[in-house]
């Protein structure tokens, strides 16, 4: 099972706050940093001293980690261009020696998009289906050749397809909790199917979904790995566990329920949990992030268990 460091900058986090987590993601041996891809704020934080981005921030971390992976759960459609987005992403891929991995969804959050004069199109899905089209397909094209699109909302003619990535091929993930089309995109352009936030019996049924969705499209549903999102809040003792919920403004019970939560021990049985259901992969929110000695004690006692 990877365990990997999931961040919400948009609640309120500085560049080098991220850097000092990212840090301690690399130092403590976790497999990847990760952050949302968000404008603003959500609930009663306050969210300073404000939004960093997601893309100019991941190329910082690049250049001051060496093994980690990094991406983002998930890049909102639309904030970028695909053309632009897929420049973007593979030159942070090069500037990292070919450790990035691109979440990448629809955008749903209507309020960022008023506060900052983004448009808010009706037909997000159909957008996000062509987007992967073409930020995969630019990838795809060979070196001296070029790429065409000619769809709905985008139109490309003759692209140079540049800068190609470091890796081979940048790993995409696709997630979400819709029945057939969601498992249908990710069978079509997905490396990594992620299901945030759900049970582990939801999450099973749904990695079927794409696992049977994959099968129709002529791949092996196994082929793709499968993964959870859950926040996290791990103490030694009850005081601890509830000082860090309070932290975060959770209650402790609602995070056993819907979160990773309790002793290490209990974290470990629950994550066993989804294990079975299917899950190689959880991506830890982790909420508060001035709390480094969180993610050593996740290291030292969940972590060393499941390796």
């Amino acid at each position: 099972m990877d365990l990997r460091i999931f961040t919400e900058p948009q609640q309120g986090a500085t560049y080098d706050t991220l850097l000092a987590v990212a840090k301690a993601t690399e130092d403590l041996g976790f497999d990847a940093f990760f952050r949302s891809d968000h404008y603003l704020r959500m609930g009663t934080v306050d969210g300073l001293p404000g939004p960093t981005d997601a893309w100019i921030t991941l190329a910082g971390l690049a250049r001051e980690t060496k093994r980690i992976r990094l991406g983002t759960l998930m890049t909102a459609g639309t904030f970028r261009l695909p053309g632009v987005l897929a420049i973007q992403v593979a030159q942070v891929d090069q500037m990292s020696g070919g450790r990035v991995e691109l979440g990448l969804g629809a955008g749903w959050f209507e309020e960022e998009h008023k506060a900052y004069g983004i448009p808010f199109p009706k037909e997000k899905f159909a957008r996000l289906e062509e987007q992967l089209e073409i930020v995969t397909g630019l990838w795809a094209t060979d070196p001296g050749k070029t790429f065409d699109f000619h769809g709905t909302y985008y139109d490309l003619t003759e692209s140079p397809a540049l800068p190609k990535p470091a890796q081979r091929k940048i790993p995409v993930l696709v997630g979400g909790h819709g029945p057939s089309r969601t498992p249908r995109l990710a069978a079509t352009y997905a490396d990594e199917f992620n299901m945030p936030f759900a049970s582990a019996e939801d999450s099973e049924r749904q990695f079927g979904r794409v696992r049977a969705a994959a099968e129709e499209a002529g791949r092996d549903g196994h082929e793709l790995t499968y993964s959870n999102a859950l926040v996290v809040c791990v103490g030694r003792d009850d005081a601890e566990v509830a000082r860090r919920a309070a932290a975060i403004g959770r209650e402790v019970d609602e995070l056993k329920l819907n979160g990773l939560a309790g002793s290490p021990s209990e974290v470990v049985d629950k994550i066993g949990r989804y294990a079975e259901a299917g899950s190689s992969r959880i991506y830890l929110q982790v909420l508060d992030l001035d709390d480094l000695d969180h993610l050593e004690l996740i290291s030292a006692q969940v972590q060393s268990q499941l390796s």
